[in-house]
């Protein structure tokens, strides 16, 4: 898309976040944020997050997705002693904060600059997880997952780390478009296990990465091309450990109401026992910025490679 027509074909974007700490959990460890790139100054630009306030369990908001795209993350922290909840609120903090200054600065708008640039916001929380531990011995062995979506011109840009997970959902089906970097999903890609073994697994709460555990961090990045009406969910595994992803894409389905869905969503994983903090961010998209589905479409993790990084 030509940077110029946007204005005549705005995309909207509608999110609803409900971060829960479940049954069993005092504390809530995970973050999450939505931020709207195109703000001229960097905290006009976070429309919502839990990692800069903690007492709302539920936010949402509307906005067009302007020249420079929009932010949209979950990150779900571990580690004793409130380790956690620091990892993941420095992942969120950090995160936007890079792509503030170094995308935002940029005269070099394309997508790939984007991605690089997404790359580099989530390898620099890496190494600011690390440095706050080092600071503070209490905290060592604290770390997060994260899941960070960009939007720009029609197209996601996911950079992902650790178990959180996003879904597309189109069509009344959902679909996933990450890959859990865990211990089980190495043994399905392996066919040790089924996905159906995988799910009853009593390890499927290993993840093999997370952000603050090493110096060096891989980082998944992928892409998927948005269609009207598209959903984007990006959760907690206190979520998606607990729900289907059949009866994620029902319960989407059900009600225009995101708000409605996210508050849903979260009573199905308490009812199941609410074992960990849930945190579930809803996005949809619409606008005459974006083409109607087509049977055609590829959907699903799509490796995005930039040339030369």
């Amino acid at each position: 898309m030509n940077p110029f027509e946007r204005e005549d074909r705005p995309i909207h974007l509608t999110v609803s976040v409900h971060s829960d700490p479940g049954r069993r959990r005092v504390e809530n460890q995970d973050s999450y944020l939505v931020a709207d790139l195109s703000r001229s100054a960097a905290e006009e630009g976070v429309l919502l997050s839990r990692a800069i306030s903690t007492s709302e369990r539920t936010q949402s908001g509307s906005f067009i997705v302007g020249p420079k795209g929009a932010l949209l993350l979950v990150a779900d922290g571990m580690g004793g002693t409130k380790g956690g909840a620091i990892a993941s609120r420095i992942a969120a903090l950090t995160i936007h904060e890079e792509m503030v200054t170094r995308w935002c600065g940029d005269r070099n708008h394309s997508p790939r600059q984007f991605a690089a640039r997404l790359l580099e916001a989530v390898e620099q929380s890496n190494a600011r997880i690390l440095e706050e531990a080092l600071r503070n011995p209490q905290y060592q062995g604290m770390g997060t997952t994260a899941t960070v979506v960009g939007v720009l011109d029609g197209f996601l840009y996911l950079g992902q780390v650790g178990d959180s997970r996003a879904y597309l959902v189109r069509r009344g089906k959902a679909i996933q478009i990450t890959r859990d970097q865990s211990l089980v999903q190495a043994l399905v890609d392996s066919e040790v296990l089924t996905e159906e073994e995988a799910e009853r697994s009593e390890q499927r709460n290993l993840v093999l990465q997370a952000l603050g555990a090493q110096p060096e961090v891989k980082i998944d990045l992928t892409y998927q091309e948005l269609r009207r009406g598209d959903v984007v969910l990006i959760c907690s595994d206190g979520l998606s450990g607990l729900v289907p992803r059949d009866e994620l894409a029902h319960t989407v389905a059900q009600s225009p109401d995101l708000t409605a869905v996210g508050g849903e969503l979260i009573g199905l994983a308490n009812e199941r026992g609410g074992p960990d903090n849930i945190t579930v961010l809803l996005a949809q998209v619409d606008g005459v910025g974006l083409d109607e589905p087509r049977d055609q479409d590829a959907v699903g993790r799509q490796v995005y490679t930039i040339p030369s990084y």
